[in-house]
């Protein structure tokens, strides 16, 4: 989505200051800036094909660490909770 606002000076007279001032009012205006802020943290949901993905190696993981379990080849290590 491409939104543009342009702004021009009205007058020779007319201050910078006054210029950036109509084009940061025009841009609340238009909520640009807040739609952005708004969407700065949120992530996309994953699609299908990436969650069945995840999900079988996160299966093929489990298997092998149970194999291994079994087996006893496991070294189990234990951490102390500091």
């Amino acid at each position: 989505m491409v939104i543009t606002i342009q702004v021009q000076k009205e007058s020779e007279t007319e201050s910078n200051l006054s210029l950036i001032k109509r084009f940061s009012r025009r841009l609340k205006e238009a909520g640009i800036l807040s739609e952005a802020k708004a969407r700065r943290y949120t992530a996309r949901p994953l699609s299908a094909y990436k969650k069945k993905k995840q999900a079988l190696k996160r299966l093929e993981r489990r298997r092998e660490f149970e194999r291994l379990n079994k087996l006893g080849l496991l070294n189990e290590v234990r951490y102390k909770k500091s």
